[in-house]
């Protein structure tokens, strides 16, 4: 695992941005193709916005897997994720991606994974984007975390410091409004990943950042699992770095 403290959030996406259109582009040289895992919300705003500037990207042969989604959230409403993606990052290319396979939780949760689980089924996966939640979730796998099951799509319940968060960022107008469930990418399967780019930016998220770097690797601290893998990087900003107790 590498940490990477950069000295704005600009910089930061910019940073971030330039090593997944590395590995996008590595994959799509050795593989003709490349499949990647985009997440949303606040921590990824820079981030994707540089990524869908990067130039020499044959998009036509990327596919996009969607991280999470909450479930029975309209893509009307201002927290969709399917809606922020579209908005975001597809709409922002170039060209046409090869396939987005888009996260739907408006309907059967479990039928949605389901689907999911067989698109993704068998697929390398080069480069998967995501951030590390306020109460150190990865993706929507709030603690503690299913560390065991292999299923690559799982529907979870949401916990209240995650909502909160949802509610924080000014997604929702109350905390009754926020979804109690979602459809999340595992555990598991993002660490299949080849390589994971994990941004993570703002004072807010120092206390998670600190203990999913330097404590101990357990379901209570979801995103502490990604000291196992090893290929990732960690981007942040020196607000978010400001709890670490060594220096990078």
């Amino acid at each position: 695992m590498e940490i990477v403290i950069s000295q704005t959030k600009a910089k930061l996406g910019q940073q971030s941005a330039q090593q997944a259109a590395k590995a996008i582009r590595g994959a799509l040289q050795s593989d003709g193709e490349a499949n990647i895992v985009v997440a949303t919300g606040a921590s990824q705003f820079d981030t994707l916005a540089a990524l869908v500037a990067m130039p020499d990207i044959d998009w036509s042969q990327v596919t996009a897997f969607h991280l999470d989604e909450y479930v029975g959230l309209p893509i009307t409403h201002e927290a969709s994720f399917r809606k922020y993606l579209r908005e975001r990052f597809t709409s922002k290319l170039s060209q046409p991606l090869r396939a987005f396979h888009e996260i739907n939780g408006e309907d059967d949760a479990h039928a949605e994974c389901e689907r999911l689980n067989a698109l993704i089924a068998g697929k390398s996966i080069a480069v998967a984007l995501v951030g590390i939640g306020e109460n150190g979730h990865l993706a929507f796998n709030d603690p503690p975390a299913d560390f065991q099951t292999t299923q690559p799509y799982i529907v979870v319940q949401l916990d209240e410091t995650c909502r909160r968060q949802q509610l924080g960022e000014g997604w929702f107008p109350s905390l009754e409004d926020v979804p109690q469930h979602a459809i999340s990418m595992s555990i598991h399967q993002i660490m299949q990943s080849r390589e994971i780019v994990c941004s993570v930016p703002d004072e807010r998220k120092a206390q998670a950042v600190q203990g999913s770097l330097e404590g101990p690797v357990t379901p209570q601290v979801p995103a502490s699992i990604l000291q196992q893998h090893p290929a990732t990087t960690i981007y942040l900003d020196p607000a978010s770095a400001s709890l670490l107790s060594q220096s990078y």
